[in-house]
């Protein structure tokens, strides 16, 4: 089996999750760090013992021993980020949203296919087991059809014009940093709407404190989702089908839980607690796939990425969500 030696660009929250993650896989090194600041690399590099520190993400993308490289910047910084990567000839896991819009995701994977090299984007959820169990339920076909969707991933977030979160230089708002789990579960179990209605509340900053979406389907379903930095309403998905439903909800810990509701009425609840929160089984995905020679994982392929850009953009071009310099 072969060892994958990955390089972090980006040192923040994210960053710290994911690789002690990464210290779980037999087949992974953290072998270097990347930061625009050579102290904050080294700090993080002491963190977790990584051998390479560089003061700055060019350093890091022309590390010849480097294999893949996880980017975990700012939004308005991932194309950039990503592409620098790419032109060094390193494969890429980008952290959702994989960019800031249609235009940018496309770019990106035609510069991975052009050079023969791997790309995904960093999205949890598939890959975990509650999830994965909700999948194989309804595509058994035992609860028929999905009808309905409601997701909503919120919490009181408390304004901050400082925050990241509220700046639009990094691609602050609630619907790209936490909206995008409900509308990747929307596209995931539902498919692409016919028509999309959706509403924010602005903060001063130009950022989406609150948004909320409807997703219409001509056949006659319908979903909503809801995000906010405003409001303590949690983070769950439940999904309504012919004969039943499942919830999938999580505290910000990221425990796990799933419930399932079937015709008899009966309830199944169950609880999954992933070590390091469940962030490994991207990156084995990533290796799993470079194993194989594969350039696009078959969980979340570049297809997947460009609809729930696509539907991204549409949402904030009805809300009225602008980044300045990307739109």
């Amino acid at each position: 089996m072969k060892t994958y030696k990955w390089g972090i660009l980006g040192t923040g929250n994210i960053a710290r999750k994911f690789c002690n993650a990464l210290h779980l896989l037999d087949n992974a090194e953290i072998y270097a760090v990347g930061s625009r600041s050579f102290e904050k690399a080294g700090k993080f590099a002491s963190e977790f013992k990584i051998q390479k520190i560089y003061g700055s993400y060019e350093e890091l993308a022309a590390d010849k021993d480097v294999d893949v490289i996880y980017v975990a910047t700012p939004h308005t910084l991932h194309m950039e980020n990503t592409l620098l990567a790419l032109r060094n000839g390193k494969n890429v896991l980008c952290e959702k949203p994989l960019a800031i819009n249609s235009a940018e995701v496309k770019r990106m994977f035609d510069e991975a296919s052009d050079r023969g090299l791997f790309l995904m984007e960093a999205l949890w959820p598939p890959f975990q087991a509650n999830y994965l169990k909700a999948t194989e339920i309804i595509n058994s076909g035992g609860l028929g059809k999905v009808k309905h969707i409601y997701g909503k991933f919120a919490f009181d977030d408390g304004y901050n014009p400082l925050k990241r979160t509220f700046n639009m230089d990094l691609g602050g708002g609630a619907l790209l940093d936490i909206g995008i789990y409900p509308v990747m579960d929307i596209l995931r179990f539902m498919g692409k709407p016919d028509s999309i209605e959706a509403r924010s509340d602005i903060a001063p900053t130009g950022a989406d404190t609150t948004t909320s979406m409807m997703f219409i389907y001509n056949d006659g379903r319908m979903a909503e989702a809801f995000c906010s930095f405003a409001s303590p309403a949690g983070i769950s998905t439940e999904i309504n089908l012919e004969k039943g439903n499942i919830v999938l909800s999580r505290g910000r810990a990221h425990g796990q839980r799933l419930v399932i509701e079937t015709p008899d009425n009966e309830c199944k609840e169950m609880m999954f607690n992933p070590a390091a929160a469940g962030f490994q089984f991207e990156a084995a995905e990533v290796m799993s796939c470079l194993d194989q020679g594969l350039k696009e994982s078959q969980v979340v392929p570049r297809s997947f990425s460009e609809d729930l850009i696509e539907l991204l953009d549409t949402i904030r071009k009805k809300a009225g969500v602008i980044y300045p310099g990307h739109d």
